[in-house]
């Protein structure tokens, strides 16, 4: 395995090429000299809204103008994410930032005036000007936001509130990962690793029981010291999202926030129901784990330990070629995006001091995406790179097929087209297996993206609606109750196969999300749909491979829900949940008999 000690090292092969942006950080910097001058020509358009032709001459132009920022501000990130905190990118970032500023400034009247004409006369901006037409699912989506909408002055007073919810995940997020000193993990009789949030994972993942153990308990050991303070910024993020859902006129935090899916409470309360009573499946597959690790008792400890012995590397070709392979079932026009990805050198892989750990796939309107990535040699490792595909494949279709608005979708709808990937690679890497541990290998990874991503992710969903109507009812989140509902929640799902340790119930202090105001919902409604897609097409329906394939062509000028009906696919409906359960089952069964 070959390790890199700086980014001057790595084959440029393995680096992504960014000249699509900018050739070079002069011209980044030439493109804000102009635009920091040009912006200002927004002013004119202040009452544009009564005027249909005024009113497409402002949407083009800022439109133009957000999608040269956001261009300049994804460069500059990249950039950044190459080698953290280097002032060239550094400052790339802050002036990028700063247009965005200036850009928000000065189209801030836009919306309040928009939202203040009458129906009718926002229908007839359409009649008196059909060119605006285009534009129409773009203002729609601002336009139906009438009820919810506060005067300028108003406005103005709530942005300071809304900026102030990211205060108190930063906070949270240095405490826990800047702050705490969790200590040293013995990995062998001679060696200890320092232990972080970052390597965590990793740990608990050893075929080493102690070492697993270790890990967790000291991990959440060291938080629950801190588990005041953490219920503190956790109760004052929640307050402040109760309290903006009650302002904008919302019943509470999660109307609001399916709201701006559009999406009503009823696709979250049938998800929510048909996850809890189907926990018996989670459950029949933690017995299965317990009896291959050979374990008496399973521990939380226990739930990401390796249940294959297969130390095979893949080299980066490699895995590329595998990847290829297990997506020949999306079609030849497919395949022919994935190839771009590698051509064009859209990915960068290999990890060194300094750079951004991790993976994502970054994207704006007008540029394909670029994929970042710590090449580790392993089956994760592949799927990382199968599962940012699809993000980027997904960006490249609706840069095809779309008008410069409407090349996004939203995050209920992104996350199909990588997971619908992931389940592809998993099902390639099951049937081509050399060896019993490579088969076993592709098992546990496709079962522990559904249980993370189904049962998992509704489990924090489940917990989230809790903390909301706690707070809602006029009581405080205290590490009291929070550390309740958290036992509670996990011995429901866990049931008599996995044991609670001493610290279990403080493993709320780490969940991020929680942060970010019901967003692991749209996981859990991705996976579903995707298992049930994926065993589809890889049963040859033609049919719903062409549904798919005109799925992730379709941008956002079409509602998530729609989207979602163009596969066939209800979400109010439970039959594409049971299918997702029926599917996990499948999988534990053949993991139980390969094992047997």
């Amino acid at each position: 395995m070959k390790q890199y000690k700086n980014r001057e090292e790595v084959e440029e092969k393995y680096k992504w090429d960014l000249t699509e942006y900018y050739k070079s950080d002069d011209e980044f910097f030439e493109t804000y000299s102009k635009l920091n001058k040009e912006l200002d020509i927004l002013k004119n358009y202040v009452g544009c809204t009564t005027d249909s032709f005024k009113l497409y001459g402002y949407l083009d132009k800022e439109i133009k103008y957000e999608t040269e920022i956001e261009r300049m501000y994804i460069y500059a990130s990249v950039r950044n994410d190459e080698l953290l905190g280097q002032p060239i990118p550094l400052d790339m970032l802050n002036k990028a930032s700063l247009l965005i500023t200036k850009l928000n400034n000065l189209t801030a009247f836009f919306n309040p005036e928009l939202l203040k004409i009458t129906s009718t006369s926002y229908k007839q901006l359409f009649i008196t000007n059909n060119k605006l037409n285009d534009y129409k699912p773009y203002l729609d989506d601002i336009y139906r936001y009438k009820e919810h909408v506060l005067n300028e002055e108003e406005e103005k007073l709530v942005t300071s509130l809304v900026s102030a919810t990211d205060d108190f995940s930063n906070i949270s997020s240095n405490l826990l990962n800047g702050e705490h000193n969790y200590g040293k993990v013995t990995i062998n009789e001679h060696e200890k690793v320092e232990l972080t949030t970052t390597n965590s994972r990793f740990l608990k993942t050893s075929k080493d029981r102690k070492v697993r153990k270790q890990a967790d308990t000291k991990l959440l050991k060291k938080a629950s010291e801190y588990a005041s303070t953490s219920a503190s910024l956790l109760n004052g993020y929640v307050k402040l999202k109760d309290t903006l859902a009650g302002i904008y006129h919302f019943s509470d935090s999660l109307e609001a926030k399916l709201f701006s899916n559009e999406l009503n409470v009823k696709v979250y309360d049938t998800l929510s129901k048909v996850v809890r009573e189907n926990v018996s499946s989670l459950q029949r597959y933690y017995k299965v784990r317990k009896k291959i690790l050979g374990l008496d008792e399973l521990y939380t400890y226990d739930l990401l330990a390796k249940l294959s012995n297969s130390t095979k590397e893949y080299s980066i070709e490699e895995a590329q070629q595998i990847v290829r392979e297990a997506l020949k079932p999306l079609g030849e026009d497919y395949l022919a995006k994935y190839d771009k990805i590698i051509k064009n050198r859209y990915i960068d892989y290999c990890q060194y001091k300094g750079k951004c750990s991790g993976g994502y796939s970054i994207s704006g309107h007008a540029n394909n995406s670029r994929i970042l990535m710590s090449y580790n040699y392993d089956f994760e490792s592949i799927s990382t790179i199968a599962h940012e595909a699809g993000h980027n494949i997904n960006h490249q279709y609706l840069i095809e097929n779309n008008f410069l608005p409407y090349r996004e979708n939203a995050i209920i709808n992104a996350e199909v087209t990588s997971l619908i990937n992931e389940c592809l690679l998993a099902n390639y890497m099951i049937k081509n297996a050399k060896t019993k541990e490579e088969k076993i290998l592709g098992l546990e990874n496709i079962i522990g993206v559904i249980e993370s991503n189904l049962f998992g992710a509704t489990r924090e969903c489940d917990m989230e609606r809790l903390m909301y109507e706690h707070v809602h009812n006029g009581n405080c989140l205290t590490k009291e109750f929070m550390s309740k509902i958290t036992k509670d929640s996990l011995k429901y799902y866990y049931g008599k196969e996995v044991k609670l340790t001493k610290y279990s119930s403080y493993n709320w202090i780490y969940r991020s999300h929680y942060y970010m105001n019901f967003y692991l919902y749209s996981y859990a409604i991705c996976i579903s749909v995707a298992s049930h897609l994926a065993s589809d097409i890889l049963n040859g329906n033609k049919e719903t491979l062409d549904k798919y394939l005109k799925y992730i062509k379709t941008g956002s000028n079409v509602t998530p829900l729609d989207t979602f009906k163009i596969l066939g696919v209800d979400l109010e409906k439970e039959d594409v949940y049971l299918d997702a359960i029926k599917y996990f089952d499948s999988l534990v069964d053949e993991l139980e008999e390969l094992t047997k």
